[in-house]
């Protein structure tokens, strides 16, 4: 774990490990608070401020992948391999996609765009929201 966020350039401070235990193999897509409320649990003077400023460094070298697939908070996925997501609109469930999705756009599609990457969101109800409905 340590070897990747070593070749980032990203200085490991115990607060830092905290949090990057907390992301490692998370596939829960967790929020800023979703991590802040984990780590506190080991280092209870840490501060918002603390998980939050390590994550945007963690997303600015490449570390983590900021989703904004929640209109509620922004979530962080530690897997930065191409793929996509389930969404669940009742329960905000997000489910790693790996099929592959070929998306093409013509050239008056991209509006002068240069592609540099594509993500595809799916939505709909996850198996526990539907039963209770």
């Amino acid at each position: 774990m340590m070897e990747r966020y070593r070749a980032l350039g990203i200085k490991l401070t115990p607060q830092r490990l905290a949090i990057l235990k907390c992301l490692e193999g998370n596939e829960t897509h967790p929020s800023a608070e979703d991590i802040y409320r984990e780590v506190r649990k080991a280092f209870p003077t840490m501060s918002f401020a603390t998980v939050y400023n390590t994550l945007e460094v963690l997303r600015a070298k490449g570390g983590v992948n900021a989703l904004s697939i929640d209109p509620d908070r922004m979530r962080y996925d530690p897997d930065t391999s191409s793929h996509h997501h389930l969404i669940c609109t009742a329960c905000k469930r997000v489910v790693d996609v790996r099929a592959r999705i070929e998306t093409e756009l013509s050239e008056d599609e991209t509006q002068g765009f240069e592609l540099t990457g594509s993500h595809v969101e799916f939505y709909g109800l996850c198996p526990k929201c539907r039963d209770r409905e």
